[in-house]
């Protein structure tokens, strides 16, 4: 008899991340120094919680239009356009976090059997997102410095490639675009007609002179970013996207038939949360950057990361990267194998988005593992 239960190839083809089972590893813990999951470690500013409260007493409960309340979108709009020039043709969209621009971009550009490109190492969602519209995932490799390369992706393009992911700064390596870097992939996108993602999610974390996007130097770019990270908001799932309006407008109905829109009460709270200075958190965790790298750079090898919240060492030479996540979880330090994020098993991700008490603890013990494991 058939099951009538029986799981779908798609759903099949997706993979519990590595990242999440440390998170849930950490709740079964006495007192975890967790460095594994990718959040801010402050909360939402008072105002923005306020504006949040505020939206509810005041009845902003029921549906938006589905593309995001006019308000916000426009003032984004204005935000990108005094960033990247004439934007008349283009259009801004609220969405449910990053993730949900993401699969709305797959879906609206992706047939079965496209391909997209994403760096390795990489976001996790990208990979499993691709497989869920039918797509196929292929890596263009950023070792051993993490710098993304317009010469190496020219060379994994097919005639099957759709779209090229980047993401700057980055998740899991905390690297940086700069100009020149930025201004090839753009002069890629243009001469290959293929357009970018860029995944700009984490920009406020910026450690270099600027953020640098690749959208500065091409229209041919698709830009997601959001609320979660800057504005210690994670949970409230509220991103945007920036695209060509033709592009936007059909995100639009596939949005209306999926995620509907994103929380009512909390785009007006994003919309107050847009007037924020955070140049403080930016020194906060340019800190606890250095107090990690500096801890560290003598028993590992580190690209130092010029944005975001994330390191991505390499594990000691001759170290084993089973051995050396039992060491860690024995001494309750969550990190995330590099494996859960690359076709690699040569490094580690930490999220230095923690108290620095943490963080020089974290540090003293990674430093003990790699005189114990040597």
């Amino acid at each position: 008899m058939t099951d009538p239960f029986r799981i779908s190839d798609r759903a099949l083809g997706i993979k519990a991340s590595g990242i999440r089972k440390f998170f849930e590893l950490g709740l079964s813990m006495k007192n975890p120094i967790d460095l594994s999951i990718g959040q801010a470690h402050f909360d939402v500013p008072d105002d923005v919680k306020a504006a949040a409260i505020s939206a509810i007493e005041d009845g902003k409960n029921r549906y938006t239009v589905t593309q995001g309340i006019p308000e916000l979108r426009e003032k984004l709009k204005a935000r990108y356009a005094a960033r990247f020039g004439n934007v008349d043709d283009c259009e801004t969209m609220v969405t449910c976090g990053v993730s949900g621009g993401l699969m709305l971009t797959f879906l609206a550009m992706l047939d079965p059997g496209d391909e997209i490109l994403i760096p390795d190492p990489y976001f996790v969602m990208y990979r499993h997102l691709a497989t869920m519209v039918g797509a196929v995932a292929k890596t263009y490799d950023i070792y051993p410095d993490f710098k993304p390369s317009a010469a190496a992706i020219r060379e994994r393009i097919t005639d099957k490639t759709r779209l090229i992911i980047v993401n700057s700064p980055s998740n899991p390596t905390g690297y940086a675009l700069d100009e020149t870097e930025a201004r090839e992939l753009a002069a890629l996108a243009d001469e290959t007609g293929i357009a970018l993602v860029s995944d700009e999610i984490y920009e406020d974390f910026i450690y270099t002179e600027r953020h640098v996007s690749p959208r500065e130097f091409t229209s041919n770019c698709i830009v997601l970013s959001g609320a979660s990270k800057s504005m210690g908001m994670p949970g409230w799932r509220m991103g945007w996207l920036f695209a060509p309006r033709p592009l936007v407008e059909r995100m639009y109905s596939l949005q209306q038939f999926s995620f509907v829109c994103a929380p009512a009460p909390l785009q007006w709270a994003a919309l107050k949360g847009l007037d924020a200075d955070f140049s403080a958190h930016r020194e906060e965790y340019r800190n606890k950057r250095d107090l990690v790298y500096d801890g560290l750079k003598d028993n590992y090898r580190i690209v130092k990361p010029g944005g975001a919240f994330y390191m991505f060492p390499y594990l000691p030479e001759g170290v084993d990267a089973e051995r050396f996540m039992d060491a860690c979880i024995k001494r309750e330090l969550l990190v995330v194998p590099g494996a859960a994020c690359s076709d690699r098993g040569t490094n580690f991700r930490l999220c230095f988005a923690a108290t620095d008490d943490k963080l020089k603890k974290a540090v003293d013990m990674l430093n003990e593992i790699a005189a114990e494991l040597k």
